[in-house]
């Protein structure tokens, strides 16, 4: 059985980008998870330890995202997504899409989103 847990517009302030005022001046980006397992388990005991705790996601995934600058937001989703199937062995699929909120493309543009898919026999 597959069931999703997912965590939607996780917000962050992080210096992700290639220009320098990027990296110096920071900006709002936003994440999405999409976590495939099976918490059938879980739920029908009603218990944590069956299941994987997104709120351990979410803190694992905001480090993730504060600890260092990526040039590329490709970057940052891939890591979090190698990062996240690699911590959490319950995970048999992850889908982590990253937006940067104006980025600065010349024009007016709300934000770019990226999305990473990876299986469990995809670790790096």
């Amino acid at each position: 059985m597959q069931n999703i847990i997912k965590i939607k517009n996780a917000t962050f302030y992080g210096y992700h980008g290639v220009r320098s005022e990027e990296q110096s001046v920071g900006g709002k980006f936003e994440a999405d998870v999409d976590i495939y397992t099976d918490f059938s388990e879980a739920a029908e005991e009603d218990n944590l330890d069956k299941t994987i705790d997104y709120h351990e996601v979410y803190s694992f995934m905001y480090h993730l995202a504060l600890e260092q600058k990526y040039y590329l937001i490709e970057s940052l989703a891939s890591k979090i997504a190698d990062e996240l199937l690699m911590k959490f062995d319950r995970i048999s699929k992850i889908v982590v899409r990253v937006r940067k909120n104006n980025p600065p493309l010349g024009g007016v543009v709300d934000c770019v989103e990226i999305e990473v898919v990876k299986n469990r026999d995809e670790i790096n």
